[in-house]
């Protein structure tokens, strides 16, 4: 999408009184982590980490300080010389006496701790419904990350999961209410382009990325009602030497009942502004102020302005144009009129925005013309927040500026005719439309256009044009596989990578949830048996994702039908099938109420090249039943026909033990599959144990399954016995003792029994019969759902 979207929301708000003791929350959770003791900071108080610990659900975790004086100057610096380390996926269950908005504040300031270097360490973090940090890792910086969310239940759960091989730290966090006023939806909207409106800003979540005191000092928390911090803009300005800083904090006046009161931006920001300097020589070329920040490609942006006329004698003297990126988002601002006549008294005005083009936002501060008088431009304060996308994440994409000539030149030429839109506004805007309408079409066609993205890196919307280049425009001979969601193909990114690109059928059944659940599970895990998520695309109709490329294709094609590529030994059958519990086991018990997959088949298991199952396809995936008031989720029936759990397939409720069903029919589908495994290399020993757990995940009744983790250590036990057998061999290849065995191909009575038509599945008894060295090691009925094997 090579055009700027900007959707106006001008919430024009008198301001008013509020008490100068500032806000009070009712929920008011501050913890020190690490710290033995309380913490104090200006007037509030951090609780010791001892005291916080019945909030912190954790398996392990490490308590660390550091002797080294604080080099940060801010009063909150006591904070950072102690941290909790979490080795392994932790929970924090905040309790929320009044649902509504609160801020989520996680500290961060790395040192080294006995083996633990923090600078290294790499996480993420979520709430239930939203990714806040992605893959993240401070290296040697100090962070204070601000999120402000929606809490719509009676607690908040706070996640952080370690990525492969490493950890998780944090030295503090809050958990704080914050005013309803501060986000609404009473907002007037203007729209500026695309005939588009953004709503529900209140029910959103945001991350704090600029919060700036024009012309002023910096603003510490303690003189904040809602304890922000607001920076100086001079590192921010594009053009310092046509800018003065004015101060008149007096001139501030809150009217009573305004909605805007000093919670949305205290009297020290308001007094305080930068305006133009309309006697500097630069400001005979250059008609405005600009301020430049960096974001991240892909997101919304809420854009607040914060307005107060404290340089004027008279009414009707200041009138402002205001642009986002040379977009013209509002022409001869009346300022008078916006703050009820009366000098002195803020306003503000909120914008909601969004740029694929670049990694950087510019917000510009214009002079008018009115009536042949050029009017000076000013701006107190300005506040930038990230809205999450539409799958609820936060966490900043990970791939490389798109860097596209053709958008250049155009937002060189939008910049210049910005400067016109004084006398030219009308006719700019319709001018500017057509270019994009032109830009974007040439896009869609251009190959050429796109940088390489890296591809280490994921989580990250990837434009279409870069998904058509990768797949050669999805080229049918690149086809490698056709599933419910659409095809397969396999692609190749431009920095070499190997890419899979699933793109969803228009007459697909799967649709929009499937496709956002896919992608909001697959941000959330991280495990090496797992299929790892590169990116997606959802512009216009399209829904692609983008994985790993998994060289050696589904477990199914190893095994059975047309599809069969190679020969599976019985070690690398057990491996996979351990690789694939391994993943499964994360699922179910690495998250606070973990993740029932629902969709356990042969098909969905996915082998590198060399050989390591990986679990795919989170689309119809479910979090797991909250324990403590039921054990089973009530849910419609979804799945594959052949692997259904027969409760789940009778009364509606899914279990973890759905999924130890359906990987039960795995398991024998690897018994039996197709091409007889070689008789000269089974051990016996290993094949009962494997015999034994596959029969066991197909109890009938849920609770008569092992888990997950139980199903694991059996496995790897049979690969214990395999491996040992294997060595036995080797050091006596040559002794009459060397170990001589025989499997009989597996034999199944498949005789249909009846169709129960009101439950829509067939149940087909079979009969199993194994037989090793003359001696008979199972022998068992077994049932199964519309799934009978063959050998």
């Amino acid at each position: 999408m090579s055009y700027m979207k900007v959707v106006l929301f001008i919430s024009i708000f008198h301001q008013g009184f509020s008490s100068s003791s500032g806000f009070d929350p009712i929920d008011n959770y501050l913890i020190d982590c690490g710290s033995p003791t309380n913490t104090s900071v200006s007037d509030r108080v951090f609780i010791s980490d001892y005291t916080a610990s019945k909030f912190l659900s954790t398996p392990q975790d490490v308590l660390a300080n550091t002797t080294n004086k604080s080099t940060i100057s801010s009063s909150d610096s006591p904070l950072y010389q102690t941290a909790r380390i979490f080795t392994q996926t932790s929970t924090y269950k905040f309790p929320i006496l009044r649902q509504g908005r609160h801020w989520i504040r996680l500290y961060f300031s790395p040192f080294s701790y006995e083996a633990y270097d923090m600078t290294t360490a790499r996480f993420s973090v979520f709430t239930e419904n939203h990714v806040l940090l992605s893959d993240f890792c401070t290296y040697d910086t100090t962070y204070l990350k601000e999120f402000s969310v929606n809490v719509t239940s009676n607690s908040l759960v706070i996640t952080l999961s370690p990525s492969a091989n490493s950890f998780a730290f944090l030295n503090a966090v809050e958990v704080v209410s914050v005013p309803d006023e501060l986000i609404t939806n009473d907002s007037v909207s203007i729209v500026v382009s695309l005939d588009q409106y953004f709503e529900g800003l209140s029910s959103q979540a945001f991350e704090t990325v600029a919060r700036v005191n024009m012309g002023g000092p910096m603003v510490f928390s303690e003189n904040d009602t809602l304890w922000r911090t607001w920076v100086p803009d001079q590192s921010f300005l594009v053009h310092k030497d046509i800018v003065i800083n004015v101060s008149n904090i007096d001139a501030v006046k809150y009217i009573t009942g305004g909605k805007a009161t000093p919670n949305i931006a205290p009297a020290i920001v308001y007094g305080t502004a930068t305006i133009l300097d309309l006697l500097s020589e630069t400001f005979q070329r250059i008609f405005n102020i600009t301020w430049e920040f960096k974001v991240d490609q892909g997101f919304h942006y809420l854009i607040r302005f914060h307005f107060c006329d404290i340089i004027s004698d008279y009414l009707n003297t200041l009138y402002l144009n205001v642009y986002i990126n040379s977009w013209s988002v509002a022409t001869n601002l009346d300022t008078s009129a916006l703050s009820s006549y009366s000098l002195g008294s803020p306003f503000y005005m909120d914008c909601v925005t969004m740029s694929t083009v670049s990694n950087k936002l510019r917000v510009t501060i214009g002079s008018s013309i009115i009536n042949g008088d050029i009017s000076n431009g000013i701006l107190n304060g300005l506040e930038i927040l990230k809205i999450n996308n539409s799958i609820g994440n936060l966490g900043s994409p990970a791939m490389s500026s798109i860097k596209e000539k053709n958008i250049a030149v155009l937002s060189i030429c939008v910049s210049i005719g910005g400067f016109l839109v004084v006398t030219m506004s009308v006719v700019f805007l319709l001018i500017i439309c057509k270019k994009l309408k032109k830009s974007q079409a040439h896009q869609g066609h251009s190959k050429t256009t796109a940088t390489a993205i890296d591809a280490s890196k994921y989580e990250t919307r990837i434009p279409f044009p870069i998904v058509q280049e990768a797949t050669n425009n999805f080229d049918e001979s690149l086809v490698i596989g056709t599933g419910g969601f659409g095809k397969v193909y396999k692609g190749v990114l431009s920095d070499g990578t190997k890419v899979a690109v699933k793109r969803k059928n228009p007459g697909s059944q799967q649709g929009l949830q499937e496709f956002r659940t896919e992608i909001k599970m697959l941000l959330l895990f991280r495990h090496r048996h797992l299929v790892s998520l590169i990116g997606y695309c959802d512009e216009g109709n399209e829904m692609i994702l983008i994985y790993e490329y998994m060289e050696n294709g589904a477990l199914r094609s190893h095994l059975h039908g047309s599809e069969l590529q190679t020969y599976l030994t019985w070690k690398q059958r057990l491996e996979i099938c351990i690789g694939a519990a391994r993943g499964l086991h994360y699922l179910h018990t690495g998250f606070a109420k973990g993740i029932i997959h629902r969709d356990v088949k042969s098909a969905n298991i996915l082998l590198d090249e060399n050989f390591r199952a990986k679990v795919a396809d989170f689309g119809l995936s479910k979090i797991g039943p909250d324990m403590t008031q039921a054990n089973h989720v009530s849910t419609a029936v979804k799945g594959s026909f052949g692997y259904f759990d027969p409760e789940y397939f009778r009364r509606r409720r899914l279990t973890f033990k759905s999924d130890v069903y359906s990987f039960g029919v795995v398991l024998f589908e690897v018994l039996c599959g197709r091409a007889a495994v070689d008789s000269t290399q089974i051990s016996p020993e290993s094949l009962k144990k494997f015999g034994e757990i596959a029969e066991k995940c197909l109890a009938e009744v849920g609770v008569n399954r092992p888990s997950m983790g139980e199903v694991l250590q059996s496995l790897e036990c049979a690969l214990r016995l395999q491996e040992a057998a294997e060595k036995r061999i080797s050091a006596h290849m040559s002794d009459d003792r060397k170990l001589q065995h025989s499997v009989s191909a597996f034999e199944f009575s498949c005789t249909r029994v009846g169709d129960d038509h009101s439950s829509g599945y067939r149940v087909i008894k079979s009969s199993l019969t194994m037989k090793v060295e003359d001696k008979w090691l199972l022998r068992d009925d077994h049932k199964s759902y519309g799934h009978g094997f063959s050998c």
